[in-house]
């Protein structure tokens, strides 16, 4: 017996963000010079920055801000 298949009304369209190229809008994550993550706030994207710079120190993070164009280095406090 087959199970029933559920059907959305209508599926939520896919927010699709290339890797390659720079966001037009917010402030995203910039791992090792790869556009990684993106975030709504400037808040959000440092605190994303720090745990990532927490668990792996070596790693290169930078913040970029889509409205002036501009990256912001993620650093250790101390």
């Amino acid at each position: 017996m087959k199970k029933p298949k559920l059907e959305l009304d209508e599926p939520h369209p896919r927010k699709i963000v290339r890797a390659d190229k720079a966001p037009t809008e917010g402030y995203s994550l910039v791992v090792d010079g790869h556009f990684k993550s993106h975030h709504d706030t400037v808040e959000a994207a440092e605190e994303a920055g720090m745990a990532l710079k927490h668990r792996f120190q070596m790693l290169q993070v930078q913040v970029y801000d889509a409205a002036t164009k501009t990256r912001s280095m993620v650093r250790l406090p101390g």
